[in-house]
């Protein structure tokens, strides 16, 4: 006979899963963790945070670039903005990509209810705002 019959040869080495040979999927999940899945999660809370806290009186930017005021707050998926004088448009919350200023909150005695030293028209600037506040009283 020319041909010889095959046989089955046994699997050298180990015969049960292999620790080592998942490590390298281990590591690269977590490295897409920490570099993409995390921060997307913490900028989606925030962006969810500023759409939730968002009333009649704040000037907004719209994901198309569109800047207006907020007139109406018309229900929790939708808004309604002033982009022109007499021109106004709604708007859907998701939509809104930034807000420029906030209004302040005013409780049932008609006062501002804003912390001691808070001021709306700082724009943001947060503790640098406090900073150059104090730089400018010295001066």
């Amino acid at each position: 006979m020319l041909i010889s019959p095959a046989y089955a040869q046994s699997a050298g080495g180990g015969s049960g899963l292999d620790m080592a040979a998942f490590l390298p999927l281990i590591l690269i999940f977590a490295v897409f963790y920490f570099l993409l899945i995390r921060p997307q999660q913490k900028k989606a809370k925030l962006h969810r945070e500023l759409v939730g806290g968002l009333r009649r009186g704040d000037r907004v930017v719209t994901t198309g670039g569109l800047i207006g005021s907020v007139t109406k707050v018309v229900s929790d998926t939708e808004l309604q903005v002033e982009i022109a004088e007499g021109v106004r448009v709604r708007l859907v919350r998701g939509h809104v990509a930034e807000v420029l200023s906030k209004t302040v909150p005013v409780d049932s005695s008609g006062t501002s209810s804003a912390p001691a030293g808070a001021d709306a028209s700082k724009g943001g600037l947060g503790g640098l705002g406090g900073l150059l506040d104090m730089f400018r009283k010295k001066n």
